[in-house]
């Protein structure tokens, strides 16, 4: 991003922001690296503190239809109370730890259709808070996480899309207001009992709760939830996951994962973009290029 006019804290003349990010990709739970890159303007400001805050493109669902809105999801304050003359350069580096349950932007180096996920500097000064704009933030799948897609890749399903839904999964360990649903349209082999299967992860640092909802073309939809280790990243789970689209497809309920144990391809050669799941095995309907617009 470039250098960015304070213009709504102190008008014309005010000092400038750029925050750089080290790690325009990271992965739930990880670290976020960076620095705000900050330049005094005409005159000294004191800036009372500056904050990052994650932003997602939330859906809500409401009387009158559908909305989308930008929703803040965590903050993180990065710099004390400091002085900054007028001209002055300065650098504040922060390294923040992400959420557990933030969103996956990003598969196999695609980015996921419908998704947006970004950084926002706000700076205050005199009282006054400037929210700068947003920096386009991706996240990859954590291990596990990839071996469950990996592994609807090689049962032949289709990634389709992905939302973000305001609310709560009734039951679950969910601490973010908000949801994220990835959608996948029904293997060939499938094809007569759904059409399509949601997948959402609740992650932890613990486990991962992954949650099914199952579009069955006769009767009613089937919601399951099974739990992994994200030592099950160690292993294949196509066997896993086919056994719980087979119980999901028979109407079955609430259902548990394995926890690891074999030795599969393992997260280097997935990130690597090898010919594993996602890069190979998945056709997008759509490439979307959009971010926040205030």
């Amino acid at each position: 991003m470039v250098f960015k006019k304070l213009l709504g804290a102190l008008g014309v003349g005010g000092p400038s922001v750029d925050t750089v990010l080290a790690n325009p990709v990271a992965q739930p739970g990880g670290t976020l690296q960076g620095q705000v890159n900050l330049v005094g303007g005409t005159q000294d400001v004191q800036i009372t503190g500056i904050t990052l805050t994650l932003v997602a493109r939330v859906e809500h669902e409401h009387s009158e239809g559908e909305s989308v809105s930008n929703t803040a999801f965590a903050k993180f304050g990065v710099s004390a109370p400091l002085k900054l003359t007028a001209g002055e350069n300065r650098s504040i580096p922060f390294a923040v730890q992400l959420p557990y349950e933030t969103p996956v932007t990003t598969v196999g180096g695609w980015q996921l259709p419908g998704m947006a996920i970004g950084v926002r500097t706000e700076v205050e000064i005199a009282g006054a808070l400037d929210k700068g704009d947003a920096d386009p933030l991706g996240i990859a799948p954590l291990p596990v996480q990839q071996r469950v897609i990996d592994a609807f890749g090689a049962l032949g399903f289709r990634l389709r899309s992905a939302d973000l839904e305001s609310g709560r999964i009734h039951g679950s360990v969910q601490s973010l207001p908000f949801y994220q649903e990835i959608e996948f349209a029904a293997a060939p082999q499938y094809a007569h009992l759904c059409q399509a299967v949601e997948l959402t992860f609740v992650t932890t640092p613990q486990q991962v709760e992954v949650v099914l909802e199952f579009d069955r073309r006769r009767g009613s939809d089937v919601i399951n939830r099974y739990h992994l280790d994200h030592s099950a990243a160690e292993q294949d789970l196509t066997g896993t996951v086919d056994g719980w689209l087979q119980q999901a497809a028979a109407g079955g309920h609430h259902g548990h994962g394995g926890h690891g144990g074999g030795h599969g391809a393992g997260w280097g050669a997935v990130a690597a973009g090898a010919a594993v799941g996602v890069v190979g095995g998945f056709v997008l309907d759509e490439v979307v290029e959009e971010f926040f617009e205030d």
